[in-house]
């Protein structure tokens, strides 16, 4: 199996890059852009934490590029149908994709047919911010820890039910077997359409856990109508330190995140893909948008263009192993 290399680490494995220089962001291509409005496709339905950051994003980089960026909902196909929409605009600038990063790291493995291609197709320009997931079950659970929950999984005389939303593949489904590799328990996936659905099926104790997104986690463990158990990040959480980690529970250098990532299409000028970088950057950095972004459950990253690949690159194996080892397959 591919290890599962820590976000520091690979942060820090690409520090070394040379950083592009700003000269590129006043080249010939990018002195006159953007010349008019920019639209931003989140491939997922409005509402949520993407789109919240897309639109917080948008806002800022309309405010010191002074011209529009605007955000355009288009959902379907677990992000396919926005991702390929963008792989195929033209690579001019003015066609951005703010995406999770599941239609390039997981997308690519369940899909063998996929219309674009993550690599060839996309140019990355930051990984904005990140989510991790939160070990859930219902309160009739009879656990405290993951540790209890381990063995409560293992002890059960058939395979412990537990719930994702948004189809085969998606971020729940994905930890839940990536978890249930490193930790050895049968489980039962319950496949609901999406992530209401399934928390609704949690809260009525239809499916005894899941991994759920914990941006939408936290005011139902603290309502007490969901236990968590543990966070899939490598430390505790800020906005959640009362939550301890899976790493803490015995599962060492067990770290799941998602990441929110804005790219451009192939070809885009360098001048004008290096000038958004700076300009997304320096956004994600300012303190007031830090804490809006931790507000939601969400760690901000604002990584360079490279250290994007990276995170990309190693997510992608990951879950290449989970879906091949645990025989996922598209609905």
């Amino acid at each position: 199996m591919t290890a599962s290399i820590p976000l520091r680490s690979l942060m820090a494995a690409v520090a070394t890059v040379a950083v592009i220089s700003l000269a590129f962001g006043t080249g010939a291509a990018a002195q006159d852009y953007p010349s008019r409005s920019v639209k931003i496709v989140v491939p997922f339905p409005p509402g949520g934490p993407l789109d919240f950051t897309a639109r917080m994003l948008a806002d800022r980089l309309a405010s010191s590029l002074k011209r529009a960026f605007v955000v355009e909902n288009r959902p379907g196909a677990s992000g396919n149908i926005g991702a390929d929409a963008v792989a195929k605009a033209e690579p001019d600038g003015y066609t951005l994709l703010f995406a999770l990063d599941t239609p390039l790291t997981v997308s690519p493995t369940l899909y063998p047919k996929l219309p674009f291609d993550p690599v060839r197709d996309f140019e990355p320009i930051s990984v904005a911010a990140s989510f991790s997931m939160s070990l859930v079950v219902h309160p009739s659970v009879p656990v405290t820890s993951v540790r209890e929950f381990v063995t409560y999984a293992k002890n059960l005389d058939r395979p412990l039910l537990y719930g994702s939303g948004g189809g085969s593949g998606n971020p729940g489904h994905l930890t839940m077997e990536y978890f249930r590799m490193k930790a050895g328990f049968e489980g039962l996936h319950v496949p609901y359409k999406g992530n209401a659905e399934v928390v609704m099926g949690l809260v009525g104790g239809q499916v005894q856990a899941g991994f759920l997104a914990t941006p939408g986690v936290l005011p139902l463990a603290r309502e007490g109508r969901l236990k968590a158990l543990a966070l899939s990040s490598l430390e505790r959480a800020l906005y959640a330190p009362e939550i301890g980690t899976i790493t803490e529970n015995g599962y060492a250098g067990f770290e799941v995140g998602f990441y929110q990532v804005m790219l451009s299409p192939k070809g885009v000028p360098e001048s004008i893909r290096a000038l958004l970088e700076r300009e997304v950057r320096q956004a994600l950095q300012l303190p007031e948008l830090q804490t809006r972004l931790r507000a939601q459950a969400l760690e901000p990253i604002a990584s360079t263009g490279a250290e994007a690949r990276v995170l990309l690159k190693s997510a992608s194996e990951r879950w290449q192993t989970v879906i091949k080892t645990s025989n996922i397959r598209p609905e």
